[in-house]
C-alpha cells in the first residue's frame, strides 16, 4: 500500500542531492526530490509546489485544492482512528458499575 502525505515545498537544502525542505502540516523534513525534478519541473523552480511524500521521498508533484483535499481526508481518518482507539478502550474495561466477575480466593485450601 502506497500513502503519501501532502507536504509543500519551502527551501532547497542540498542541490547536489536534489534534497529539500517540505513542510507536512506544519512539520518540516528533508526529503529528496529526485523523482519529481526533470527537465520540465527543475530543481530551482521547485520552491512552493506541493508534492506527496513517502518514506523521504517527494513520489509526485500535486496542486494546491489535491493537497489540500488529501490532507482533510487525512485530519478526517484521525479523527475516526482516535474515536475507535477510544471506543476499543473503553470495550476493554468494565463499567464502574459492572459487578466483580474475579473469582475470590479460597484461603487455607490445599
Amino acid at each position: 500500500m502506497f500513502l503519501g502525505i501532502p507536504g509543500q515545498i519551502v527551501k532547497i537544502t542540498d542541490i547536489k542531492r536534489q534534497m529539500a525542505l517540505v513542510d507536512v502540516s506544519g512539520v518540516q523534513r528533508e526529503v529528496s526530490l529526485e523523482c519529481v525534478v526533470d527537465d520540465y519541473h527543475p530543481l530551482d523552480q521547485c520552491v512552493g509546489h506541493w508534492v506527496l511524500v513517502h518514506v523521504g521521498f517527494a513520489m509526485s508533484l500535486i496542486n494546491e485544492e489535491e493537497a489540500e483535499a488529501t490532507l482533510k481526508v487525512l485530519r478526517e481518518l484521525g479523527e475516526v482512528q482516535a474515536e475507535l482507539a477510544a471506543m476499543r478502550e473503553s470495550a476493554s474495561s468494565p463499567p464502574s458499575n459492572a459487578p466483580s466477575t474475579q473469582v475470590p480466593e479460597l484461603v487455607g485450601q490445599t
